[in-house]
């Protein structure tokens, strides 16, 4: 039976410490072997038909225990996450602890949910911010300058800045971490484009890859703090985003390629719709 034990860190994450008998490992390495065993020919046998013993002595039992992984951690996974009714938002971290032959293993998986956004008063806070931004000592002769300049509307990334501002979140590490390398990932992709490297960045650039990094998670943490609390914002607001909307998106389509694309994207359009609803509906107010 397999057994886990609990721990939900201050940040959010939770760490799930799992136990499986080594009888359930070595029922699914069984299971393994004897796929193996169907496809394997040798010498003198047809297809399939070699003895078990033999086609062991030939395979090798690290890539073996590499196929048990991949077929008996995501059962284990859900299992866990039903008995605890988790609801993650994120791929799982696994990290195997103890597998050794004959020995139950240790397995700590990692993950998180939602993490809880308290909003302050964002409407008093743009408000604010918006007559801060324009508050200036206006001379005789100024007051055609004054009416302009109160007639400018913020742009976007300041109504997100100050947005920013009215959210309150504490962000599981996992999350930043997931989008770090996300982050990085695409650095790698731009700079191989330019037919450079990543250290032949680095140095053109004056930045290190801890620089980089520790700017990525500067950048991560804003990026995620923004996600959530303009869902948060939406929710308390009623925005919505209706299928004519999606709709309206996928007719854009300049192909019938790329429409079956944005068709099999119905959620993240409605997603990236919503936080654009949100963000207009903010930039209203401010």
């Amino acid at each position: 039976m397999i057994t886990h034990a609990f721990h939900k860190q201050d940040d959010g994450t939770i760490q799930l410490t799992v136990t499986i008998p080594w009888a359930d490992v070595s029922a699914v390495y069984d299971a393994v072997v004897d796929d193996i065993v169907k496809e394997t020919e040798l010498p003198g046998f047809r297809k399939g038909k070699a003895p078990r013993h033999m086609v062991e002595e030939k395979i090798d039992r690290s890539r073996v225990y590499e196929e048990v992984i991949k077929k008996l951690l995501p059962n284990v996974y859900t299992e866990v996450i039903e008995k605890e009714q988790l609801k993650p938002i994120i791929s799982p971290k696994i990290e195997l602890k103890q597998a050794k032959e004959g020995e139950d293993w240790i397995v700590v998986i990692s993950t998180c949910e939602r993490p809880t956004v308290t909003l302050l008063d964002y409407k008093k806070i743009l408000s604010e911010e918006r007559s801060s931004r324009y508050k200036k000592i206006w001379l005789p002769g100024q007051e055609k300058e004054k009416e302009e300049e109160q007639k400018k509307k913020p742009n976007i990334e300041e109504i997100l800045q100050w947005t920013s501002k009215a959210i309150t979140i504490t962000i599981p590490k996992l999350l930043i971490e997931q989008e770090v390398n996300r982050l990085l990932s695409q650095l790698i992709d731009q700079t191989r484009t330019l037919g450079l490297t990543v250290e032949q960045y680095l140095s053109a650039t004056g930045k290190t890859s801890e620089s980089i990094r520790k700017e990525y998670e500067k950048q991560a943490e804003e990026t995620i703090k923004l996600e959530f609390g303009l869902e948060e914002i939406a929710d308390k607001e009623g925005i919505v985003v209706s299928d004519e909307d999606i709709d309206a998106v996928i007719k854009t389509a300049k192909t019938d390629e790329e429409r079956k694309t944005l068709e099999g994207q119905r959620y993240h359009l409605a997603s990236i719709l919503r936080r654009q609803k949100t963000i207009d509906f903010l930039a209203q107010i401010a």
